[in-house]
């Protein structure tokens, strides 16, 4: 860099040199020195955190006279524009960095701080507004960061996550009732079982995603609660008694989330259960939608030599040297998304389960993992819903074709005729490739009104026992 390009920041190792035009200071810039390991840095979700975190801190202080009302003006105008997303690229810091994410919160601390130095008419670097003195007064990176990660993670739940869940659930809803008259064969053990209507399919991937809302939900009961106000160590050294509090509340305002500060601050550092739990319902939500993309898939296999119940959208040729082939792409695309939650998962866990004594160290690859798999699942759920659930149509020929055919359906003649003399049919059936329905009125076990009554197959969608009034 030539003269012109930088100028000169001071922090307690020294002077470094920073490109002239950034919002960030010293140690930013040894952050970005020291980390060059992935290139990822935290994205949207986790430094609007970081700006609403600072910001209800400065009006904490501001309101017990710690900080004066100028200066915390200022910090907070400079942490909306965090907050609105006008200065994302000032946050270049590796994800893999210091296992407290000092490096982010001072990051924070800098740009926010030089930023209100301009508010305030001085220059970016003098100082005026100092980063720790002022923008972090009664905070630690140890209790910033957790609380950072929790606004962060139940924002994303709340916000992104169950709004496309809940599309994906009004989705599978019209399907439900589109599809309600419409009887096909069930299936256990991927083998013929008694017939089924596709409603009721549709009506357990409809509950699934509703439980998963539900699921989402409650992650909120242990994410509401924040570690600021802990410093260090919990004890919550050089930081005013009411600061959590009333720093709790300006962040409940600023979300419109319900946050309180932690039950035990020492709990909040030295672990993230919390966040471990809360991840816990991303995967299951995964897993859901996973087995919902999967069956989707075999019901559209074929065309022709396939289940082919249900007629998949043509989202995009699926074959390079198949002509006319089209594969069910965004249900694999579900498909791939729950592989990486359940790798992220796996992340989260290991980094919940470490930490030594009094602070985990592995806050900033929990918070990066988790929000990623919040992302990819908002994302999922929505494209699924759009792209691939909305568009299915079922192919009642089939439907009737196969339910017909099934060996299943002398289960129904288990009351009329007798376990024994039903699996004989059943085996005839099977044998001679004819359909139950004719074998049992062959052997004479039924007459032909009989078994029409018996084994219909929409009679057996329903819970009773066939024949009786």
């Amino acid at each position: 860099m030539s003269d012109d390009e930088y100028r000169t920041e001071r922090d307690s190792l020294g002077e470094m040199q920073v490109p002239k035009d950034a919002y960030w200071g010293a140690q930013t810039q040894r952050a970005v020195e020291n980390f060059s390991i992935s290139g990822i840095p935290f994205g949207r979700r986790f430094v609007r955190a970081l700006g609403i975190v600072k910001k209800a801190a400065a009006q904490a202080n501001r309101d017990l006279d710690l900080l004066d009302e100028n200066t915390a003006d200022a910090i907070v105008e400079a942490a909306d524009e965090v907050i609105s997303g006008e200065h994302d690229e000032e946050f270049p810091v590796d994800v893999f960095q210091t296992g407290s994410g000092t490096s982010s919160n001072m990051n924070a601390n800098e740009v926010i701080a030089n930023r209100a130095a301009e508010i305030l008419g001085e220059s970016i670097g003098d100082r005026v507004v100092h980063p720790n003195d002022h923008v972090n007064y009664g905070q630690s990176s140890n209790d910033v960061i957790p609380t950072a990660m929790h606004v962060a993670a139940l924002e994303a739940v709340q916000k992104d996550l169950i709004p496309a869940l809940e599309a994906l659930v009004d989705a599978l809803a019209a399907k439900e009732a589109e599809f309600d008259g419409v009887v096909k064969t069930g299936r256990t053990h991927l083998q013929d079982a008694t017939p089924i209507r596709l409603g009721q399919e549709f009506a357990g991937y409809r509950t699934q995603v509703e439980k998963g809302v539900t699921r989402a939900e409650r992650v909120g009961d242990h994410l509401g609660e924040l570690a600021l106000g802990g410093t260090a160590v919990g004890t919550g050294l050089n930081t005013h008694p009411e600061f959590p509090d009333r720093a709790a509340t300006y962040i409940s305002e600023e979300t419109g989330l319900d946050f309180r500060p932690a039950d035990s601050h020492f709990e909040a550092q030295a672990a993230h259960d919390a966040m471990n739990e809360a991840h816990g319902a991303l995967r299951t939500v995964a897993g859901s939608l996973n087995k919902i993309a999967n069956d989707l898939r075999l019901l559209a296999s074929g065309p022709r030599n396939g289940l082919g119940e249900v007629e998949q959208p043509e989202n995009q040729p699926g074959s390079s040297i198949m002509p006319g082939k089209i594969n069910p792409v965004v249900a694999e695309a579900v498909n791939q998304v729950h592989k990486q939650v359940v790798g992220n998962d796996a992340a989260v866990a290991a980094g919940a389960a470490e930490g030594q004594i009094d602070l985990n160290l592995y806050k900033p690859v929990i918070a990066h993992n988790f929000l990623q798999s919040n992302e990819l699942l908002a994302n999922a759920a929505e494209v699924f819903a759009e792209r691939f659930v909305a568009k299915l149509e079922a192919n009642e020929a089939v439907c009737e074709e196969q339910v017909e055919r099934s060996m299943a359906l002398a289960t129904a003649l288990n009351p009329t005729i007798g376990y024994d003399k039903a699996s004989e049919v059943a085996k005839t059936a099977l044998k001679e490739d004819k359909t139950v329905r004719d074998v049992v009125v062959e052997k004479g076990y039924l007459s032909r009104a009989e078994a029409d009554e018996v084994l219909d197959p929409g009679s057996m969608t329903h819970r009773g026992i066939l024949g009786e009034d």
